[in-house]
């Protein structure tokens, strides 16, 4: 192998929307000799943007951003740049979002807590073209293919669509129906059918109980 060969490095656009841990994980990922970061954005239409213009080989998204959802930016990347791979890099809890990942496009998902050899180790295995997930959650979605079972859900937060689950996770963060129509760009009318719906799949009595709900299972996120 030449000398030149040996220095290609794979670019990766990091989408991470707390700045310190972005440049965490951009030192980390630049002090590989095969991978470097050719940029760094917390908001996911800078997202599209960069993967535009920028041509990364892998795009590794947080679940939480500035101005949208991971899971929708993963949605858009994959119908804007089919052949781009994506990689979920995030504190949410594997069991709830993995497979939600996979099925909107993702090509692997590695908690943020995870050593930093298993965060180089997913990276690398997407890069190859492959599938990342943790052993537990590759057999969770093997006995799902395979015997038909579903997940034990720990509740029935898993019942929620992606959809519900951003409302119900802004609703834990604090903010209004009004603030929640305004950021995901929809109608006050159809927030408050997603809060209907959640209320019903959570066996909720009211708006105060929902609320309740989703603040605590948002402060249990930040674990």
């Amino acid at each position: 192998m030449s000398a030149k060969a040996r220095t290609i490095k794979h670019r990766i656009l990091l989408v991470e929307d707390h700045p310190v841990t972005r440049e965490g994980f951009a030192q980390l990922i630049n002090y590989q000799t095969d991978l470097e970061v050719c940029g760094q954005t917390g908001s996911a239409s800078r997202a599209m943007t960069s993967a535009e213009t920028l041509h990364p080989d892998l795009v590794i998204v947080d679940i939480s951003l500035a101005d949208s959802n991971g899971l929708e930016l993963i949605k858009n990347l994959k119908t804007r740049f089919p052949k781009l791979p994506t990689l979920v890099l995030s504190t949410h809890d594997e069991a709830l979002y993995a497979e939600r990942a996979v099925r909107a496009g993702a090509s692997g998902y590695v908690m943020k807590q995870a050593p930093t050899s298993a965060v180089m180790a997913a990276i690398r295995e997407v890069l190859k073209g492959n599938l990342y997930l943790s052993e537990s959650i590759r057999s969770q979605l093997v006995r799902q293919q395979v015997h038909g079972t579903p997940a034990a859900p720990s509740s029935g937060i898993s019942a929620l669509s992606d959809r519900q689950l951003e409302v119900f996770q802004l609703l834990g963060q604090g903010e209004t129906t009004r603030e929640i129509a305004s950021r995901l760009h929809l109608s006050l009318s159809t927030v408050e059918t997603y809060r209907a719906h959640i209320k019903q799949k959570l066996g909720l009595a009211n708006a105060t109980e929902l609320v309740h709900r989703a603040v605590e299972w948002a402060n249990s996120q930040r674990k």
